[in-house]
């Protein structure tokens, strides 16, 4: 969400396995098992191809929607990543590439960082978008904001909820955001759960927010008119109340 004016402009893509005994199963218990493995690959193209078919619904059903899809330092450098995505746009000329945002968490040692930054140029060049996630929690953030080509900055929601009541964490997020300007990118912060949260971000000059204070994760039958509310009420002069509707009712809107 854009902080001026409360202006919805993507998802996230998170990924759920719907176990047949055990009912949806989240990330943290399954992945770790594929990280890693013959299955991490194939499971990240997978993910990128119905990421990429779920927006392309939501188009064809009226709303043009962005999406944001996790990418992980294995699928990133496997040979074959750039060329399946430009092999993949091409056969499917009906999808908005500027609409695709690859997103690549800081966190995550990239033992090559010069074939990271030309495999993401080359994204770049297909028209993608490219996101430095969960920026602050590693150990090479400079390196990575000087030498990958990136178009905006996500700040990890570990230091965005505190950052009210810890100075420290206060202090990396303006530093983060100081940063971004410098380097001219747009930042986006994670981890929003009040309205608190969201004006003292946009005082600092932060451009956008998510976090469970917009909405929580939602099955992607839900999102169109979930979307539609929002925007409708954002549209309607009204959107200075929407994070904190969303936050009373404690799940969004």
């Amino acid at each position: 969400m854009r902080v001026t004016d409360c202006e919805l402009f993507g998802f996230e893509a998170l990924i759920r396995w719907n176990h047949p005994q055990k009912g949806l199963v989240s990330p943290g218990e399954f992945l770790p098992i594929v990280e890693n493995s013959h299955l991490e690959v194939p499971l990240g193209q997978w993910v990128l191809k119905e990421a990429i078919h779920q927006m392309n619904a939501w188009k064809e059903a009226g709303e043009n929607l962005a999406i944001s899809i996790n990418i992980s330092a294995p699928h990133l450098m496997d040979r074959s990543f750039a060329d399946y995505l430009e092999s993949y746009l091409h056969s499917h000329p009906e999808v908005a590439p500027g609409q695709i945002t690859l997103e690549v968490l800081e966190s995550t040692a990239l033992e090559d960082t010069q074939r990271a930054s030309n495999v993401l140029a080359r994204c770049q060049s297909l028209g993608l978008q490219v996101a430095l996630d969960d920026f602050g929690t590693g150990f090479s953030s400079l390196t990575y904001l000087r030498t990958l080509p990136v178009d905006i900055i996500k700040i990890d929601q570990s230091f965005v909820r505190n950052m009210l009541e810890d100075a420290g964490d206060r202090a990396i997020v303006e530093s983060v955001i100081f940063l971004a300007q410098r380097f001219a990118h747009p930042v986006l912060a994670e981890g929003v759960e009040t309205m608190e949260h969201a004006r003292t971000l946009r005082q600092m000059g932060c451009n956008f927010v998510q976090g469970y204070g917009i909405a929580r994760p939602m099955p992607a039958a839900e999102v169109l008119g979930w979307a539609r509310k929002w925007q409708h009420r954002a549209r309607s002069g009204k959107a200075g109340d929407l994070l904190s509707t969303a936050v009373a009712s404690g799940k969004g809107l």
